[in-house]
């Protein structure tokens, strides 16, 4: 399991939504964390490892030794946002070290099942309400460039191309299949 850069397509993708918490399913999430952890995130979607499904894995400290603040959400969905919004930095692991300021909601109201199949409900602000609604924007094909404002798409022009180019140099180079057109 890796996680895909942006243009991949997959990151362009509506995710279903799961109708089966299966062994699969489970060894994803785990698979999911520990890459999460790796790459030093906090959280991580399914699409970002090319999977289908509305799943996504966090860590609001994003630390492996505090599976306490460990979440999975299958199916998840903002229920409620309040509290205004706030702009704050924001960066995705799928596009390594492009940062900038984003707006989202400064509290959410977030619903989704656990790995049990369990219905819960989680009450969120600030970093934890910005992981939430970042993550299930990737469920959607919605990445943080979307909500980034005019200025913020004008810094990050350079580093898009560089992605684009990048992408299009492992597809030569048979890295991906040929296949895969990115989307912009």
């Amino acid at each position: 399991m890796k996680i895909v850069k942006y243009p991949h397509p997959a990151l362009r993708a509506k995710a279903r939504p799961v109708t089966a918490i299966d062994a699969d399913v489970q060894k994803a999430a785990a698979e999911m964390l520990e890459l999460m952890y790796k790459t030093e995130g906090l959280g991580l979607a399914a699409p970002q490892v090319t999977l289908d499904y509305q799943m996504i894995v966090m860590n609001f400290v994003g630390e492996a030794d505090r599976p306490d603040q460990e979440v999975v959400a299958i199916n998840p969905v903002i229920i409620e946002s309040r509290g205004g919004t706030v702009s704050d930095r924001e960066g995705c692991l799928s596009f390594p070290g492009l940062y900038q300021n984003v707006r989202r909601a400064k509290t959410v109201v977030a619903q989704a099942y656990n790995l049990k199949g369990e219905k819960f409900e989680m009450t969120c602000h600030d970093l934890a309400a910005r992981v939430w609604q970042h993550e299930i924007d990737h469920l959607q094909g919605t990445l943080f460039i979307d909500k980034m404002g005019t200025l913020g798409l004008s810094r990050s022009q350079r580093d898009l191309e560089k992605f684009v180019a990048d992408f299009e140099k492992a597809k030569k180079k048979g890295d991906l299949p040929p296949d895969l057109e990115p989307k912009m």
